[in-house]
């Protein structure tokens, strides 16, 4: 396995050498094979896959118990949670079914290396039954809108986003809880670097329910700082270049007690898991997150062949 260290950006840009054959008769130069050097899935998907996940785990943070806990620095006013994302930036409906996160329109670097302006509306006033008023409830079911929402410079509209808790009904502490998650996202990029659309369809699974350090049992919110989750699903969208693109998530792992980069305490990437997509007509990628070591480092192969990738 190569392991050419490069960045997330550059980590399909693969350059093929020209091969040259020689007889004994004459010398000929066979045609130059074309690289497969395609490289803007990747880090589209990946900044999509990013904004999508971000933005349900602060909706089942502020459901669950009013705060942004791994997105704020510390302290409260006026019960609304101090976000670090933003000066000023205010919570309200808490204790309603409708949650608006308002971050400001001044935006400066969270605890997790982002810099975010603009509102998320959490609406779950549609959840079955009505008395599911929690992420964790089963039937709870949450729909997220934006309003000039930008994350880093990217503008992220929220076209249509919905989360279900599909856990059953009156099952035993210690059974993990489950969530079934549709999303339809663009991003338009900062520095007019185009669109990129993305949908996708998701199960996910709050997997160490038996940690009473993370869950209690329904009558007790859920402590996301020690949370570890698992997604599996297909997604599917276009690039910035109008490319299409299909892609499949295999046991994706992100634990909340896991951040690699002291400076960016509540940042939590991938540990393990696998996405595998395909780029157009081009030939299939498979991007591995690892075996569970808390790092950035990931894999991608291509054609039979293996880079090392950082995930900052």
């Amino acid at each position: 396995m190569k392991t050419s260290k490069i960045y997330l950006g550059l980590i399909i840009a693969l350059v093929a050498s020209s091969i040259t054959f020689t007889s004994c008769r004459k010398k000929e130069k066979t045609p130059a094979v074309e690289p497969d050097n395609e490289q803007t899935t990747a880090t589209d998907n990946n900044l999509a896959e990013g904004s999508s996940s971000d933005i349900e785990s602060m909706g089942s943070q502020v459901c669950e118990a009013g705060t942004l806990s791994t997105f704020k620095t510390s302290g409260a006013v006026s019960g609304a949670e101090i976000l670090s994302i933003a000066p000023g930036a205010t919570i309200t409906g808490i204790g309603t079914k409708t949650i608006t996160v308002d971050f400001g329109t001044i935006g400066t670097t969270g605890a997790d290396g982002r810099i975010r302006t603009g509102k998320l509306f959490f609406d779950f006033s549609a959840s079955t039954p009505t008395t599911a008023v929690y992420y964790r409830n089963p039937g709870f079911s949450m729909k997220i809108t934006s309003l000039n929402y930008v994350v880093d410079g990217n503008a992220v509209n929220i076209i249509n986003k919905t989360i279900t808790n599909t856990t059953p009904a009156g099952a035993p502490v210690g059974t993990n809880l489950t969530w079934s998650v549709s999303a339809s996202i663009s991003v338009v990029k900062a520095g007019n670097g185009g669109t990129v659309s993305w949908a996708c369809n998701r199960t996910k699974e709050l997997t160490n329910t038996s940690d009473p350090l993370c869950y209690n049992g329904q009558a007790t919110a859920i402590n996301w700082t020690k949370a570890k989750i698992k997604i599996n699903g297909s997604s599917s969208g276009t690039n910035t270049k109008g490319e299409a693109f299909t892609a499949t998530a295999t046991n994706l792992v992100r634990d909340f007690t896991c951040a690699p980069d002291v400076s960016k305490p509540k940042r939590h990437p991938f540990i393990s898991g696998t996405i595998s997509y395909t780029p157009g007509t081009r030939p299939n990628r498979l991007i591995d997150f690892g075996s569970g070591s808390c790092d950035f480092v990931g894999t991608i192969t291509i054609n039979g062949q293996t880079f090392t990738f950082n995930l900052q």
